[in-house]
């Protein structure tokens, strides 16, 4: 087996420290997010969809837009959309159409 010189040996154990480190703040700052749902519930918030929330606000509008046709695309395909809603599904066809 080969062995590390004594200088890289040093840069491997300061790397894992760090990483143990960052890991341990993950780990903290994970709880910290599971408090403030937990606030929330108590508040009354429905944290399905506060989580829901979160994860949109991550994404531009452009995102969320062409997310949200394909997901309609797919519910019509299932015959999932209600007949109210046939004016949404003539935008997405048009939409389908403009691919």
């Amino acid at each position: 087996m080969t062995t590390l010189q004594a200088s890289a040996q040093k840069q491997l154990r300061q790397l894992v420290e760090q990483i143990e480190r960052l890991e341990e703040e993950k780990k903290a700052l994970a709880g910290d997010i599971r408090d403030k749902y937990l606030e929330a519930k108590g508040i009354g918030f429905d944290v399905k969809v506060l989580r829901q929330v979160v994860r949109l606000r991550k994404k531009s509008t452009t995102e969320r837009q062409e997310e949200d046709a394909v997901l309609e695309v797919y519910l019509h395909a299932l015959g999932m959309l209600g007949p109210s809603d046939s004016e949404h599904d003539a935008m997405v066809d048009q939409m389908i159409a403009a691919e």
